[in-house]
């Protein structure tokens, strides 16, 4: 597996990373802990070395997860987890966004939490899952300075921060790392987001890589989602959207043929040849799935390929709203 470093950090890790969300939160059922510790070690084995959770995930069942299945393998990976959120209200109720809570005070306790959960004795990368407009960034960025300092953190992130923010931050506990939703079908991040993460030497972790699953060509307009798939909730997997947006399907699809790829690893290796600080970290609950995106460190796009992904591309006009607006409202402050 190749190496990157995120921006101008020490941080090195494997060019792709796993999301490690879906498999106990979001996508249906939490799956079986014995299938996913098996799946996380393998994916060690297969040179994976960047593994991302939250506490708020589950809450607290997907960093348990990490913790039991990676701390003997601790010496091998990258652990990034993330604070922000207060954990009492459930993420997944239907009154609205859950609360946010940066307080500095909280942010030493989320790590505390998060250090016992996950069996470790330093995060390695120590996200702001959301920005929170209650706290000025300074005090978030210096809370994790303190954590820095006292050895109990290596590396501070942002999550869908938007350029001040990540500016204001940097100038007092420099950023690592910016975690935001980038891929062929939410390229958002290209008008500003990626040209100052370069002037400032930060890394980017694309969540999403693979459009929460449609890039894979395995979503149709026919697909339907259960309660607890929070895609059913979302205005881009509604039927219409689905059709109307499947033209990008189809162009990594005609991609992938002349390159013996699939769609997926077309999507990814896109995403790998934008910049050579970007992480994607698709997230899987599958062995096959993992070892296809994995095959995507191995495709490679020449300038021609990305040109004509770049042309087709620009004349597709994605359909539908990445999130509702109650949670869109969370993101690019």
């Amino acid at each position: 597996m190749q190496k990157r470093k995120l921006g101008n950090s020490n941080l090195e890790v494997s060019a792709i990373g796993l999301g490690c969300m879906g498999m106990s939160f979001s996508y249906g059922p939490p799956k079986d802990k014995e299938e996913m510790t098996s799946l996380l070690r393998t994916a060690v084995e297969r040179g994976i070395t960047f593994f991302d959770t939250a506490e708020i995930y589950g809450p607290f069942t997907n960093e348990e997860l990490v913790g039991d299945a990676l701390s003997p393998l601790r010496d091998q990976v990258v652990i990034a987890t993330k604070f922000g959120f207060d954990t009492r209200i459930d993420p997944r109720g239907t009154s609205g966004a859950p609360r946010l809570n940066s307080r500095p005070e909280h942010i030493k306790q989320v790590a505390e939490a998060s250090l016992k959960r996950l069996k470790i004795d330093v995060i390695d990368l120590f996200y702001q899952h959301r920005v929170d407009p209650e706290v000025p960034i300074e005090d978030v960025a210096g809370a994790v300075k303190a954590l820095i300092q006292e050895g109990k953190v290596r590396h501070f992130g942002l999550s869908e921060a938007g350029v001040q923010t990540i500016r204001r931050a940097h100038a007092v506990q420099p950023v690592t790392a910016l975690q935001s939703e980038y891929s062929l079908w939410w390229r958002r991040p290209e008008a500003e987001i990626l040209p100052t993460l370069e002037e400032l030497g930060i890394g980017l972790v694309p969540y999403s890589p693979l459009g929460k699953g449609f890039l894979t060509g395995k979503i149709d307009a026919d697909a339907t989602f259960d309660s607890s798939d929070f895609r059913s909730t979302l205005p881009r997997f509604t039927p219409d959207a689905l059709k109307a947006n499947h033209a990008l399907v189809d162009l990594l699809g005609k991609i992938a043929a002349r390159k013996h790829a699939t769609a997926a690893q077309i999507a990814l290796a896109w995403l790998l040849a934008q910049k050579p600080w970007i992480v994607p970290i698709p997230g899987t609950t599958k062995l096959h799935r993992l070892d296809e995106n994995i095959g995507a460190v191995a495709v490679d796009l020449t300038p021609d390929d990305l040109g004509e992904i770049a042309t087709a591309a620009a004349q597709i006009a994605v359909q539908g709203d990445r999130y509702p607006e109650r949670l869109e409202r969370m993101t690019g402050r």
